[in-house]
């Protein structure tokens, strides 16, 4: 109470401080209000960005001031476009593939009628048709016991011919000397790493429904070994990525048990790197610092699309001349829908703008590279200084509040505009990041399920497989089917053939 009225005593004498004493409870205001709506967005709101249908009619009332000012061009200024690349063009990006036809085992029972037989003539009656009724079942997976039986024959009575034993030699094995066939293997890595089954999980199913014990320590080391085994074609990914001159990149946190930090989960991550349309990469590190991308991209020349974290920023000042970086237009969108959930009405002229921005990236589609650069460079171009000007007005304004959730946006905006604006230099970049986001999300779910990873010498293994995977997923290739074969080939093949098994360049062998 004494300190309240000496507060008091002090803002009486000076009536400046009374205004920036106000300012400084507004502004702390904005910021629990901020926050409780994030909390209660995460709680109990829809996880989409979705606008109410009060908000899509401002949106319509807005698109014709927007549609106008995107009809009225102005010159082309360096400020939203940067220099010309070379003339490379991206390949053509293939369209998303088709499921191909399901050919399943067809089993006929036919029920015949009780009076299939004439009661007057004791002949059966004509057939005139039928009525097929189809019903899908699903017959249980189950685990047989393969054994290899190679009889041995010894030297023949007469005493002549080959001496010694005759034996058949042994195939190439996926695991020598263990008990791991093909298909378990795949069985347990899809498990694992696709369906996000813990090992525990596993344990059980195998005890309970198959009447197996697998102890998931054994399951852990067979997933150990045939990483190693996929890990020429982990590196051969990564060769083809880094190859090119365009990255999309993000990171997501993963627990681990890590021996010495006592007392709970370390903080590990899985950094993503991908090329739309082809493969993904991943990654893991113990840290979120910079010296896992900075290794990484250490040959790699040409323009990475990050989120506005700071380690990518900091590679880029690092290396200006080879190294550029694009900004994430979903981001921006995101923050800027934060703010229209604290009905902050200015909000929504830039999701406005944005969604502008998305109809022209729609438009060129299936567009190629060059023909997407056209029509952006025609239509874009009077949206984002307009988004820029409108930003710097908001932040002039005396009741602008920096910490609010419009503030964090147009602060967001402003900051990452010259790298939001590079995506206008070639018709291969993205306006967004989300690609490579979506492939976060098979780890995130995993990570709910399995909860940690059990050792940080653990991390890469996992990598591993999610890079092959997802890869598997990004081309329309069945990962069952690629894993059974390629499984199938590696122990027999040299590290010069592996290659040839990447993702991008596999083709299943013909029977």
């Amino acid at each position: 109470m004494k300190n309240r009225q000496e507060l008091l005593q002090a803002l009486a004498q000076d009536p400046a401080a009374v205004a920036e004493y106000v300012l400084q409870l507004q502004d702390q205001l904005a910021q629990a209000q901020a926050y409780i709506a994030e909390l209660k967005q995460q709680l109990f709101g829809p996880k989409a960005d979705k606008l109410t249908p009060e908000q899509e009619e401002q949106l319509r009332q807005l698109a014709g001031e927007v549609a106008e000012q995107a009809n009225r061009p102005p010159p082309l200024s360096q400020e939203v476009l940067e220099p010309e690349d070379s003339g490379k063009q991206a390949p053509k990006r293939p369209g998303r593939g088709q499921l191909p036809p399901v050919t399943l085992e067809v089993r006929r029972e036919v029920l015949e009628p009780p009076d299939k037989t004439c009661l007057h003539c004791q002949r059966e009656r004509p057939r005139i048709g039928e009525e097929i009724t189809t019903e899908y079942d699903y017959q249980p997976a189950k685990l047989v016991s393969h054994e290899l039986v190679r009889p041995k024959y010894g030297q023949c009575p007469c005493g002549g011919g080959q001496a010694g034993v005759a034996i058949a030699p042994l195939p190439p094995r996926l695991l020598p000397q263990s008990k791991l066939g093909l298909g378990l293997a795949v069985h347990l890595l899809l498990s694992r790493f696709d369906d996000h089954i813990s090992y525990y999980t596993l344990e059980r199913i195998f005890r309970e429904r198959h009447g197996v014990l697998i102890p998931r320590q054994q399951m852990v080391q067979w997933v150990e070994k045939i990483a190693l085994l996929l890990w020429l074609i982990y590196q051969g990914i990564w060769e083809e990525l880094a190859a090119g001159d365009y990255l999309q990149i993000d990171e997501t946190p993963v627990k681990v048990l890590d021996p010495e930090v006592q007392g709970k989960a370390a903080t590990g991550y899985l950094w993503f790197y991908s090329v739309p349309g082809g493969d993904v990469f991943l990654e893991f590190c113990p840290g979120r610092g910079r010296d896992s991308p900075q290794q990484r991209l250490n040959a790699f020349k040409g323009t990475i699309q990050t989120d506005a974290y700071q380690v990518y920023e900091s590679l880029r000042r690092e290396r200006p001349r080879t190294l550029k970086r694009l900004g994430c237009a979903s981001h921006v969108r995101r923050r800027f829908h934060k703010a229209l959930l604290e009905a902050s009405t200015e909000a929504i002229w830039f999701i406005a703008q944005i969604r502008q921005l998305y109809k022209i990236e729609d438009e060129t589609s299936n567009a190629t590279p060059a023909q997407r650069k056209a029509v952006r460079r025609q239509k874009a171009p009077p949206l984002w200084p307009a988004m820029k000007a409108r930003a710097q007005q908001l932040r002039a304004q005396p009741r602008f509040l920096p910490q609010s959730s419009l503030g964090k946006a147009v602060n967001y905006f402003l900051k990452e505009y010259t790298a939001l604006v590079g995506y206008l230099r070639d018709g291969k970049f993205k306006l967004d990041n989300n690609l490579v986001e979506n492939d976060v999300r098979p780890p995130a779910v995993g990570r709910r399920r399995w909860l940690f990873i059990g050792h940080p010498d653990a991390g890469w293994r996992s990598a591993v497989i999610y890079t092959i995977i997802q890869s598997c997923r990004r081309r329309a290739i069945n990962p069952q089917e690629y894993l059974t074969e390629v499984l199938s080939r590696l122990p027999s093949m040299t590290n010069h053939e592996v290659k040839d098994l990447v993702p991008s360049r596999w083709k299943p062998q013909t029977k």
